[in-house]
């Protein structure tokens, strides 16, 4: 049975990768910061809910420690909880602006990560996947021909070209760890106001490949829901 935790999982895409990998036969743990969207959330779907706040150390390690009393281990980490943060003017972003996005989008996956590390070595194919975004790839916002180069949004695409560079150097430091990044791409969220094109399982196909492909894959990799995609 493949254990799985998911950051952010209330709503979205998170919700809906756990929907999904459940009918897998994945067992899902189901991370969220708010008890009472989160604890409904996993009872709808048959998971177990654990608090998680990713911006704060205290609460990420209570969340770990939680998961090693209950599930001992697990095999597949998906950080997901992300934010847009401000979308306002570029020039009127402030310094708290950034700091309050990188602190959910990046340094998010950083705490968790290190946190969650002790409970994937104990796995015998240990995953993490990190949600990121076409939004953050170079080749993306400067493709006339793709949307991604229609949108200004200097926060949060910076924080997911931060995401998809943290992917690649966790793979090169965890050797021992298959490490990925996933692009929903344009899915109808809360994040877009639901504007996105694609259904949520449209948007949770790359997750989920990546989540039970099984081992002998390549990490390091930055995926879509249609095969392997470069971000520089």
């Amino acid at each position: 049975m493949t254990m799985t935790f998911i950051t952010g999982a209330n709503k979205g895409l998170g919700h809906e990768t756990a929907r999904r990998l459940i009918q897998a036969g994945h067992t899902v743990v189901l991370g969220a910061r708010d008890p009472q969207l989160g604890g409904a959330a996993a009872q709808s779907l048959g998971a177990r809910f654990v608090q998680i706040d990713v911006t704060d150390d205290t609460s990420v390690a209570a969340a770990a420690a939680d998961v090693a009393q209950h599930e001992k281990s697990i095999d597949v980490l998906i950080n997901n909880a992300g934010i847009s943060g401000s979308m306002g003017e570029a020039g009127e972003l402030t310094g708290s602006d950034a700091l309050s996005v990188f602190d959910v989008n990046v340094a998010g996956v950083v705490r968790t990560t290190t946190a969650f590390l002790p409970l994937l070595r104990r796995s015998a194919d240990p995953v993490i996947i990190n949600v990121s975004s076409g939004m953050g790839s170079l080749a993306a916002t400067h493709d006339p021909t793709r949307l991604e180069s229609s949108i200004v949004a200097p926060l949060y695409t910076a924080s997911k070209a931060a995401v998809t560079m943290l992917t690649t150097q966790y793979a090169k430091a965890f050797t021992d760890i298959r490490i990925n990044a996933a692009d929903p791409g344009y899915t109808a969220t809360d994040i877009n106001g639901n504007s996105g094109t694609q259904t949520l399982t449209e948007g949770t196909d790359a997750i989920v490949t990546l989540a039970t492909e099984g081992p002998g894959h390549r990490s390091g990799r930055f995926i879509d829901r249609d095969g392997e995609i470069s971000w520089s």
